[in-house]
């Protein structure tokens, strides 16, 4: 497991250029150079050196932080921000009662046990043809799609796995001992042939990449693989959010078009964060609720029956954001969203 002094050419490698300011979504709200990543490298820098002490005001603004990943992305010295960001959050967490007390209630004692609790197999359909094994995510663990779509697509053999959490979680918190535990478990359920690991959700899929070497798809690129249509009853307008963690929504225009009635419009900024992030929103509330506002005005201004995205904590990030707002669109998953059509031929 690294330690933070193991990243001190990494961080020196930031030229405090600033490109980061321009997509951090914390510091469009704030203007606080603490927020964005070149200001949490300077503190880091000096933690590393020994002039500063890794304490609660410098883990104050490690926690101000979406794990987003679009400084990483935007970073012309390509620098991993995230695992740096981690790993200071482990070593400051792992010293503090706090700490040890998220760490407990995030252990496999803990949470694990929890979610065994809603763990049970799904009625899937099992065919021959593409092999995939899906990783189904706490969120659809604990509440279940009514409508299994997975049933409807040909030629598919679906592999299930008692797959523990992705990790995301826990690289959140800082507890990468708790991260390391879970992806050993889910590396070694990996122990047949397959095509692709299936999954439905963004952040999932995201995190599972950090560590396993497979070719991924998602619900929707599975959907416009296999060349599937929907018909809706009715007219409906439908806009997309594209999670932070989403690497590719090539599949979703695609998609909507073969859906009979649907009309798609594009909001502004889509890929914007929605300001949830988890333990983001609890830490610094008033950022989040203002990121949601602005992504609810976008929302708005489609005029949209419905508001889709492929990520169940962006589903909540969403909702807060639109609360309040007379005859809002509504936010569902994509998979609830098909489930209102019918598969057409």
């Amino acid at each position: 497991m690294n330690r933070l002094c193991d990243f001190k050419e990494e961080i020196n490698k930031c030229s405090k250029c600033g490109l980061c300011q321009s997509v951090c979504p914390v510091y469009k709200i704030t203007g606080n150079e603490c927020a964005v990543s070149r200001g949490k490298f300077v503190m880091l820098d000096g933690v590393v050196k020994g002039d500063l002490k890794l304490n609660e005001n410098v883990n104050k603004y490690l926690d101000m932080c979406l794990k987003c990943g679009k400084c990483s992305r935007f970073c012309p010295s390509s620098i991993d921000v995230c695992n740096i960001f981690e790993t200071a959050k482990y070593e400051y967490a792992k010293n503090t009662i706090l700490g040890k007390l998220i760490f407990f209630i995030e252990s496999k004692f803990v949470f694990g046990n929890f979610l065994k609790i809603f763990k049970r197999k799904s009625h899937i359909k099992k065919g021959q043809g593409l092999k995939l094994i899906y990783f189904k995510g706490c969120v659809n663990n604990i509440f279940p799609q009514k409508n299994n779509i997975l049933n409807e697509i040909p030629d598919i053999e679906i592999i299930e796995r008692d797959f523990d959490c992705c990790g995301q979680p826990f690289l959140s918190s800082g507890n990468l001992e708790r991260f390391e535990e879970v992806k050993n478990k889910n590396l070694s359920l990996l122990d047949c042939e397959f095509d692709y690991i299936l999954t439905n959700c963004a952040s999932c899929e995201s995190t599972l990449k950090k560590y396993i070497d497979a070719k991924f798809i998602n619900l929707g690129e599975l959907l416009v693989k296999k060349d599937m249509k929907f018909k809706f009853d009715k007219p409906i307008k439908v806009t997309f959010h594209k999670p932070c963690h989403l690497e590719n929504d090539n599949f979703i225009e695609p998609l909507l078009k073969n859906c009979e009635n649907i009309e798609y419009i594009k909001m502004d900024n889509y890929d914007d964060c929605c300001g949830f992030a988890g333990e983001f929103a609890i830490k610094n509330s008033k950022i989040s609720n203002e990121i949601a506002k602005k992504k609810a005005a976008n929302i708005i201004n489609t005029k949209a029956d419905y508001v889709i995205t492929v990520c169940p904590a962006c589903i909540i990030g969403l909702k807060k954001g639109l609360i309040g707002i007379k005859n809002a669109p509504k936010v569902l998953s994509l998979s609830e969203f098909l489930a209102f059509g019918k598969f057409s031929k």
